[in-house]
């Protein structure tokens, strides 16, 4: 493009023009670092932003960096499209504005993450919005006397935050249909490559993406994906109302991590197997949580509806309490202290006075999260180093 004859203001603001794209075909989608897109003629930019054509205006409203990560991920969840965000909770609290409004209610498996818990917590009730929680192993039977006229969505997490319990996603979604509830998962611990909800009748599949999709654990995001219908419905309100958009960057680190997801869900799943083998016959572990264990009381339902593994998130409960659990953490030395999961780095937290600080004592116990509750997100490491540096500081409380 010719600016012609210009001062050098004008030049160094628009330099030589953009070039001519058509006729570059990179090996990976480009970053497309721009806050906003040039339109070829007023015509086509009223198309555009009336949506009577296809096209990109604002990077808050659609990017084409970004557009490759959402069809990469509708993709693999074998669905039509998605839309990504600036975080995991930002999908979550898009979905739940989207089809709740004062007065009704959400069935929710319990627990969840604590994250979602304090959104439902501390925002839900200010829009005079109700959860219904219903223990994650039982939902599927409790849920048809908990569902009345003003539930408006079945929100599942399975595996769940940070206890590994299983939802029976068919038999959810059987006894969701019966009400015409639509089926929300998070699929974050699981990812497509293990799990497969939409297959199952899932209506909208969520994921944090900061976790197994990026997988290094240097960048945040998230990701709804549905089908076009569902989609249409979500995205005026994930970006228009609240904008919680994912950036170019982001983007393109999330479709990089899509690239290595299968190679790294099969290490992660060989690893968490081996490591929670070992714990299950610790003499300082009283219980090992982990759907791959046969003495899992989930392991069946978790069989049936999970194929090519069952990650690398596993629980242990340490005998001796919180103060046996803190001696645990500060004895680690390959293993890190951190609250996320889902990176190449085996992280270990305690869930109670971290990721699950919005829970109360009470709702803690409910749920089976001891004070010697430990979460352990394995990562890909040679899984012996992990196991040596586990039974050292397990053999120091």
């Amino acid at each position: 493009m010719s600016h012609g004859k210009v001062r050098f203001n004008t030049l160094a603001v628009h330099g030589a023009g953009m070039p001519d794209l058509t006729k570059i075909r990179p090996v990976s989608m480009p970053i497309y670092q721009s806050s906003e897109f040039v339109f070829n003629s007023a015509e086509q930019g009223a198309a555009v932003m009336s949506g009577q054509e296809p096209g990109f205006v604002y990077t808050r409203l659609g990017n084409p960096t970004s557009q490759d990560f959402e069809k990469r991920m509708a993709l693999l969840e074998g669905t039509d499209e998605g839309i990504s965000f600036a975080s995991g909770l930002a999908a979550v609290a898009a979905v739940i504005l989207t089809y709740c409004r004062p007065g009704d209610n959400i069935i929710s498996s319990a627990p969840i993450y604590g994250g979602t818990f304090g959104l439902f917590k501390d925002l839900m009730p200010k829009m005079n919005i109700e959860i219904i929680y219903l223990p994650a192993k039982d939902i599927h039977n409790q849920l048809s006397a908990k569902a009345n006229s003003r539930t408006k969505l079945v929100y599942i997490e399975t595996p769940a935050n940070p206890t590994l319990d299983v939802v029976d996603i068919a038999e959810t979604v059987k006894a969701a249909k019966k009400h015409g509830l639509k089926v929300v998962i998070d699929n974050t611990f699981a990812t497509p490559c293990l799990q497969r909800p939409i297959e199952m009748g899932v209506d909208i599949v969520l994921h944090s993406a900061t976790k197994y999709i990026c997988g290094h654990g240097d960048t945040m995001g998230g990701v709804v994906v549905a089908s076009k219908a569902e989609i249409d419905q979500i995205r005026p309100m994930a970006f228009k109302n609240l904008g919680g958009s994912i950036a170019p960057l982001t983007g393109w680190l999330m479709s990089r991590g899509l690239q290595t997801l299968p190679l790294r869900m099969e290490r992660h799943s060989q690893n968490g197997m081996a490591i929670a083998r070992f714990l299950e016959k610790h003499p300082q572990v009283e219980k090992t949580c982990y759907p791959g264990l046969e003495s899992c009381p989930s392991h069946a339902v978790a069989s049936k509806q999970m194929s090519g593994g069952y990650g690398g998130v596993l629980a242990i409960d340490i005998k001796g309490g919180r103060e046996a659990g803190r001696k645990f953490q500060n004895n680690l030395k390959l293993c890190k202290l951190a609250v996320s999961l889902g990176s190449v780095d085996t992280l270990v937290t305690h869930p109670a006075s971290t990721t699950h600080l919005s829970y109360s004592e009470s709702d803690l116990a409910a749920l089976g999260m001891t004070p010697g509750f430990v979460r352990i997100a394995v990562g890909i490491e040679d899984p012996q180093d992990v196991i040596e540096d586990l039974d050292q500081a397990l053999s120091k409380i």
